[in-house]
């Protein structure tokens, strides 16, 4: 019994652990799409701005990629796995596409250096990105 109730709340804790923001339109995330997925690890003396990256970098982002990127979404980590351990990402961004193309030709004649130089504006750490395939 207690096995299963240290269960039910590691997976409440998973589930509520990042506060995620509706996307940012009407569009429809589908199988098949592209799903650009930018971790923000947390970690000692690691800053990060969300107020800047909702205000001016996501903006950038939709700016340089225009109608290639179907919806966005962001989540603020709010906890982890295990209660009172620090959250393992204080940040995660979502971009969709509807393929991987759209994504690349988006990072072409100079928005890739713009989107690099803007990062220091908001955090000091790296981001690590993954490129998915919508399954469901």
């Amino acid at each position: 019994m207690k096995v299963k109730v240290g269960l039910l709340i590691v997976l409440l804790t998973l589930i509520l652990g990042c506060h995620q923001t509706k996307p940012d339109n009407n569009a429809e995330i589908k199988k098949g799409m592209i799903k650009v997925t930018v971790l923000y690890a947390n970690g000692e003396g690691k800053m990060f701005d969300m107020d800047y990256y909702t205000s001016k970098h996501f903006p950038l982002l939709k700016r340089l990629f225009g109608s290639a990127m179907k919806t966005t979404a962001i989540d603020r980590g709010v906890g982890s796995g295990t209660p009172g351990t620090p959250v393992p990402y204080l940040a995660i961004g979502y971009l969709y596409f509807e393929n991987l193309a759209d994504y690349e030709d988006g990072l072409k004649g100079g928005h890739l250096e713009e989107i690099l130089a803007d990062i220091p504006k908001y955090t000091n750490i790296t981001p690590v990105i993954q490129i998915s395939e919508v399954i469901q």
